[in-house]
């Protein structure tokens, strides 16, 4: 009746306690007016109730009791009521009270609303960067292999069979996401190699070699600096992916698990994918000679665990449904990106600023 006598009109009440589970999950209500001596069930257990199926969110319950002693004040206070009105009650207070609490309730959800505005904003522009990224990235490595595979072919062919080999490997998804994303980029330090060198029909002078070698450091030079977990992923890939199992190769004849494993992964496909495509100066070999060139060098060039994997992966049919696939841009690219973008320092800068400009 007082509510009534005050405007009040959306109601829903009940005598039975039982019934308040039902009532706040169908009708959501902005604001609970709880007595705690009911029978069937106490106002403490009703209040537990509620407070656990409202969590995480800002709900009003005032509590009504004639029982005015500190130790239950502070006990219901406790357990996530808002406010506490004493029995016998003065008519015009209680209103007073409604009312504030319910401006509090009104002011919570509009700024859950804008909060949830704010995040739609910033996962879309994060979004529009991840996809400007990617394609960044994509036109790097296709100037990484400019002058041997005009197409950029070869280096989505390197991401998708990377990826598919670090999945068989037991490579958590983000992970096999990065190496996807990263492994285009492994050849990126060719950019300091002369095209006289790179593009030769004959075998290399010893000078010509060490330039030809160089690239692994510029790559690894270009990308030494970055802060983001995929760029650098590419640095580890770009400066290692020329490393030996034995110990032999370069730049810093590292061995065996010394390697980084994206690196030794690379390696690999890197490898299979130059045999059996060919370039201004060799020859394409058959995937059988490919596959047997990979199962020859395992425990010397490569690791020979991953190679095992690798043969038992790749078939033929699987192999050129990768390379029939390996498209500039996919949409899980684009996602995967946006989630890294997401988790770094950067992104959480740009949150923090973009939510200080709305305050």
């Amino acid at each position: 009746m007082v509510l009534k006598t005050g405007g009040y009109q959306n109601l829903v009440s009940t005598t039975d306690p039982r019934q308040a589970g039902t009532i706040f999950h169908a009708c959501e209500p902005d604001l609970i007016i709880l007595d705690l001596h009911m029978p069937c069930l106490s106002g403490v257990e009703v209040l537990q109730d509620l407070t656990a199926a409202s969590a995480g969110t800002y709900l009003p319950v005032i509590v009504l009791t004639g029982d005015v002693t500190s130790e239950s004040k502070r006990r219901v206070l406790g357990m996530g009521a808002k406010d506490f009105l004493n029995k016998p009650f003065d008519s015009t207070e209680v209103l007073l009270r409604i009312k504030n609490l319910l401006i509090s309730r009104v002011l919570y959800k509009e700024l859950k609303r804008h909060n949830e505005t704010l995040e739609q904003r910033v996962h879309a522009r994060t979004r529009q960067l991840a996809e400007a990224q990617l394609e960044i990235l994509n036109h790097l490595a296709v100037v990484s292999e400019y002058q041997d595979d005009d197409t950029g072919q070869h280096t989505q062919r390197i991401g998708a069979l990377a990826a598919a080999l670090a999945r068989s490997l037991g490579q958590t998804e983000q992970q096999v996401k990065l190496i996807r994303l990263a492994a285009p980029l492994h050849d990126i330090g060719k950019v300091g190699v002369p095209n006289h060198i790179l593009l030769k029909s004959g075998n290399l002078m010893p000078s010509e070699f060490e330039i030809m070698q160089s690239h692994t450091a510029v790559g690894g030079e270009i990308f030494a600096k970055s802060r983001f977990p995929l760029l650098q992923l590419a640095r580890q890939i770009a400066l290692y992916h020329h490393e030996r199992w034995d110990g032999l190769g370069y730049p810093q004849k590292l061995r065996g698990e010394q390697i980084p494993v994206a690196a030794r992964i690379v390696a690999i496909v890197d490898a299979f994918d130059a045999l059996t495509h060919g370039r201004p100066y060799k020859k394409a070999v058959s995937f059988q000679a490919a596959r047997s060139e990979i199962r020859l060098q395992a425990g010397s060039q490569f690791d020979p665990e991953i190679v095992k994997v690798f043969l038992n992966k790749v078939t033929q049919q699987i192999f050129q449904e990768i390379a029939g696939g390996a498209e500039t841009i996919h949409e899980a690219d684009i996602e995967a990106l946006a989630v890294v973008c997401d988790a770094s320092p950067e992104a959480k800068a740009m949150d923090e600023a973009a939510a200080a400009s709305q305050s």
